[in-house]
């Protein structure tokens, strides 16, 4: 019986347990080796407004908050009812800190927490659907960037709702895309810090999780971001001004493909945009065009992975790696994650690529 089936089972939600793959990071050319698994209707969400040096990210603080996720889960939503005690026992105390603060900083009150859960789990269920649908079919449901646009990214109440808070969760509570949390602290964060950046940008902000992190971690830059979506603009704002961050970020609306900036940046974000085009190699010239000489990007892609708004099907990273080439861009490494282990060889995983390139 597979995930979707538990879920329809007599109109019940059960718990999905898929057992993790060790993720791998790549240098061109080699491998770098792998990373270790051993440590492994709702109103609209507001924002705790909290100095950042009052953020409570002491463990123990922290090992409450994770609990009491857990216990929503599991009051509301059993097929998600131990998912944040995978991920604990999975990544370990650097985990809990973070999810433990992050969700006690945005969403420190109980209507807000519910209604975040809430939203991660409807963000969930549509995903497993829909990649069902693609385990069969093996093709995205047509759609235009135009239509996507006006049913995800211009509809306030469903972003708010769902759309965000899912996306703003998975970031941790989806082994793959903490991963490539982690891979981007630890390859290009630490790669801007030992540079001395001090600017930065982001096209497609989503939440502005890793905008946050860059800011977070070096205390000296200042970032700008870039976005189609009103309230994406907004959920970002409200989530780096609930972390004390809020003075050293610009967010633009404004769509690169029709208006490419006209700033070049030394250093800059793009993280699971590509899939959501029609044509990403256009995007990735327009991307390079952004990039100062000698400057460096961190780039990313979700493969095999059925979102509503997801248009470009990625099948396996050369064929990313390939268009970041006809954009002029260079490969120096890559990280390539995948969402659980298949059920058999053939069946396509939700996967992500994250590249840093030059």
């Amino acid at each position: 019986m597979d995930a979707l089936q538990r879920v329809q089972k007599k109109g019940t939600v059960q718990p999905w347990r898929p057992q993790w793959e060790a993720q791998k990071i790549y240098l061109v050319g080699s491998k770098y080796g792998s990373k270790s698994t051993d440590n492994v209707q709702s109103p609209l969400i507001s924002f705790i407004q909290m100095p950042g040096n009052l953020l409570k990210n002491d463990l123990s603080h922290c090992k409450k908050v994770v609990n009491r996720v857990t216990e929503v889960f599991r009051e509301k939503h059993g097929f998600s009812r131990d998912i944040a005690v995978r991920a604990e026992k999975m990544f370990g105390d650097e985990w809990t800190t973070e999810f433990g603060s992050a969700v006690d900083t945005l969403f420190g009150n109980e209507e807000d927490l519910t209604c975040a859960v809430n939203g991660y789990a409807a963000f969930a269920i549509d995903s497993l659907r829909r990649q069902k649908k693609f385990e069969l079919e093996r093709k995205y449901e047509v759609k235009s960037y135009e239509q996507a646009a006006e049913e995800v990214y211009f509809n306030e109440k469903h972003m708010l709702e769902q759309y965000l808070p899912g996306l703003f969760l998975s970031h941790y509570l989806w082994p793959h895309h903490y991963r490539q949390l982690r891979y981007f602290k630890e390859f290009f964060v630490s790669s801007m810090q030992q540079s001395n950046a001090d600017r930065f940008v982001e096209v497609g902000i989503g939440t502005g999780v890793y905008s946050r992190i860059l800011l977070q971690e070096i205390p000296a830059v200042s970032g700008v971001g870039f976005d189609i979506s009103t309230h994406s603009k907004t959920f970002t704002e409200n989530h780096l001004r609930a972390f004390g961050l809020g003075d050293r970020y610009d967010v633009k609306l404004q769509n690169v493909l029709e208006n490419t900036p006209q700033d070049e940046f030394n250093w800059l974000v793009c993280v699971e945009v590509l899939e959501h085009l029609e044509n990403p190699l256009e995007f990735l010239c327009g991307l390079r065009e952004m990039l100062a000489p000698g400057g460096k990007a961190f780039i990313t892609a979700a493969l095999n992975a059925a979102n509503e708004d997801h248009i470009y099907l990625y099948e396996n990273t050369g064929q990313v790696c390939e268009q970041l080439k006809e954009a002029g861009f260079v490969v120096e490494q890559y990280f390539y994650g995948t969402a659980y282990a298949p059920a058999s060889p053939d069946l396509p995983v939700p996967a992500v690529v994250a590249l840093i390139v030059t």
